[in-house]
């Protein structure tokens, strides 16, 4: 296996910079997700590693070798493909066998790869069908085996589940997990699904524009984002424009003061996430002054979820989230009533601009 250093690297087409100033160190056995908007150059980025698109500058080691100029062939990264990019004219373990062939593997050793790599994704059963006899997610299997057959230094995978349903995606995904774990591969997995970078990578890339946004764990981006457009795309976030006060509130430019607690430095925007917030119902002298008096505007049913949309006197929207079923009293909360927003200043996160 191999590390990835990726300098400085920059792409543009024309006048359009599709990958600007991207630098990232992708340790030996880790599985890094980029995660992004389409456009934001996540996919630009994973083909040139692999070689398929020339940087315009930076460089890209793989190994502590400079593969910037090499060849996507001679890079020895296995690479699978959004709409799998199987010949259907061959057999599954004639696909699963070209790349080993393209390296000139003796046929000896192909034959005993090709079983040791359907093996590997549970298809060794199917070698002698033709891709139009599987379901997608065997076929995405079998894009699999083919890129782990040639032995690879580097793991690179394209929106590999974009094709399959809801389901099968969480049984494809936690299956290249296993296998990337097992086998202890160095792997960027290109995605915009928010639940399936959270939940497969050891580290997360967040693009937009061509630049890399923040790089950490699930916990660290969702908990502490850098900046709004991180807070925004990871999850839900409400967000305030305004100021800090002396008296540890936040002040929004509606007018509506937040009890965010003693912040030292400036800050012109607050964010809390929806499932950070608890409402209660306005009975009486609740402590109201601990609260933020709300009115709520409509409930959105989402499973495992409420989400319970209110709206403060100044008019600012506050999204709460509630586990459907908890033991709070949900009967109060319908169009119309009043109620108390509330959150702790331990989970306020802070921004500038």
């Amino acid at each position: 296996m191999a590390k990835i250093s990726i300098r400085n690297l920059k792409k543009q087409f024309g006048a359009s910079v599709a990958v600007s100033d991207f630098s990232l160190d992708i340790e030996d056995g880790e599985m890094v997700a980029f995660l992004g908007p389409s456009g934001c150059g996540k996919t630009t980025t994973l083909r040139m590693v692999a070689g398929f698109i020339e940087p315009t500058a930076g460089t890209i080691e793989i190994g502590g070798q400079d593969v910037t100029r090499v060849p996507p062939h001679k890079r020895n990264a296995g690479m699978v493909f959004q709409r799998y990019a199987l010949f259907p004219h061959m057999t599954i373990a004639e696909n699963v066998a070209f790349g080993l062939e393209m390296h000139k593997v003796p046929k000896a050793e192909r034959t005993v790869r090709v079983k040791q790599a359907l093996d590997m994704v549970r298809l060794d059963a199917y070698a002698d069908r033709y891709p139009r006899q599987l379901s997608g997610g065997q076929q995405q299997r079998v894009a699999i085996a083919r890129a782990l057959a040639i032995q690879p230094k580097v793991f690179l995978l394209d929106e590999p589940l974009s094709n399959l349903d809801a389901k099968l995606r969480v049984e494809v995904r936690e299956e290249i997990r296993a296998l990337q774990q097992r086998l202890g591969l160095t792997t960027i997995f290109v995605t915009h699904d928010q639940e399936e970078a959270l939940t497969i990578a050891d580290r997360l890339a967040i693009m937009h524009d061509g630049r890399i946004q923040q790089v950490g764990t699930a916990s660290d981006l969702y908990e502490r984002p850098q900046n709004r457009f991180v807070a925004d795309f990871l999850g839900k976030m409400n967000f305030f424009d305004g100021a800090l006060t002396a008296d540890g509130n936040f002040a929004t430019t509606a007018g509506t003061e937040l009890p965010v607690g003693a912040v030292t430095g400036n800050a012109s925007a607050v964010g809390v996430r929806p499932e950070r917030v608890t409402l209660e119902p306005l009975t009486g002298n609740l402590h109201a002054r601990t609260g933020i008096p709300v009115t709520i505007s409509s409930l959105v049913y989402m499973g495992a979820l409420i989400e319970i949309r209110t709206r403060t006197v100044h008019g600012e929207t506050i999204v709460a989230q509630i586990q459907n079923g908890a033991d709070t009293n949900q009967a109060w909360m319908t169009p119309g009533e009043l109620g108390l927003a509330r959150f702790a200043p331990r989970d306020c996160v802070f921004f500038n601009g």
